[in-house]
């Protein structure tokens, strides 16, 4: 699968308020960080710099169990994939 590992059995779907990006997570939470324009910690930080707090933009929309894991993870890909639906 192209989100989450073959085997799957739950996860979450996820829509970043920020680029509108819609995507298959392992975790289930209410709010994570969006893996496409969520931003990176700096390792660089002097001592006098304070550490940015990760904009957690994605957002849960429904949490998919069972055999629709498969489903929306291909749905899903197709879109990134441009259509070519030989993988699948």
């Amino acid at each position: 699968m192209y989100y989450v590992p073959d085997g799957t059995r739950i996860c979450g779907f996820y829509e970043c308020r920020k680029c509108s990006n819609r995507f298959l997570d392992l975790r289930t939470a209410a709010k994570i960080v969006c893996p496409y324009c969520g931003e990176e910690p700096d390792m660089e930080i002097g001592p006098d710099d304070a550490a940015a707090e990760p904009a957690e933009d994605a957002y849960l929309l429904k949490i998919i169990e069972g055999d629709d894991v498969a489903k929306y993870d291909a749905l899903l890909s197709l879109a990134v994939t441009g259509g070519n639906y030989e993988w699948i």
